[in-house]
């Protein structure tokens, strides 16, 4: 099947967890910029609104549901950009979930998502993206941590041990591979729906306080993300940190 190759500075960039906060913010800033962005989340109607806007503004955008907890999800997710460009050429694994509360409150339910979403779903993606990167010998795949993949805050325990094996993944793949650039990018406090669900009401709670006062916009975070994307193929932006000056 012949496919239209893209410009090469047009990319073919896929990105999960799209419908709100940072992902969408990541949709518009790369759409924005020339990249074809296919956008994954579960959330379909958003989706829809947001591709209809994109594509509206002259941008190219397409979507598809998408479970980051379900492997065939992803790889459907994955294969069918593929099968539809005949290339991908970003990954940005964003999805995740941020239910906090202390480990004593034992709510293993919330552990559990959070290591399907935030851990399980970057595995999934990284799986369903490298074999044909590494058969072009082209690619890369960007995973969102946390500034909490640095540290670890009470209450925050296994979402920051979540982030901190998303470092390690990262890393460990930038390692193994001299063909696909990996990038991990760790915001600070970002004013997204992060908080909005599960969790202890008081901690998070207090996240919502902290980021009134010192949050940074999700479209902060996107610029990182543009700027490691625009780099030259031979230079990998191995890991970027970005929070607003007031947080300590």
């Amino acid at each position: 099947m012949n496919h239209p190759v893209p410009s090469p500075d047009r990319k073919i960039v896929l990105v999960t967890g799209a419908s709100s906060g940072i992902g969408e913010a990541t949709a518009r800033h790369l759409a924005a910029a020339g990249h074809h962005v296919v956008l994954g989340a579960r959330r379909v109607d958003r989706l829809d609104r947001l591709v209809t806007e994109l594509t509206g503004a002259g941008h190219r955008a397409e979507s598809a549901q998408l479970d980051v907890t379900d492997r065939d999800s992803v790889k459907a997710f994955a294969a069918g950009a593929l099968a539809r460009h005949g290339r991908v050429d970003v990954l940005v694994n964003n999805a995740g979930v941020m239910p906090l509360s202390l480990m004593e409150e034992l709510r293993v339910d919330e552990w559990d998502q959070m290591i399907d979403v935030n851990l399980r779903g970057v595995l999934h993606g990284i799986a369903a993206v490298l074999p044909a990167m590494r058969e072009r010998r082209s690619g890369h795949i960007i995973n969102v941590a946390s500034t909490a993949a640095h540290r670890v805050d009470p209450t925050g325990v296994v979402y920051c041990a979540t982030k901190f094996a998303v470092r390690a993944v990262s890393d460990g793949l930038r390692q193994e591979t001299t063909d696909v650039r990996v990038t991990v990018v760790s915001p600070g406090l970002t004013r997204t729906e992060l908080t909005h669900s599960g969790g202890n009401p008081g901690p998070q709670n207090a996240v919502r306080t902290a980021l009134e006062a010192v949050g940074i916009s999700a479209s902060a975070i996107a610029q990182a993300i543009g700027y490691a994307i625009a780099q030259p193929a031979d230079v990998n932006v191995n890991e970027v940190i970005v929070q607003g000056t007031a947080q300590v």
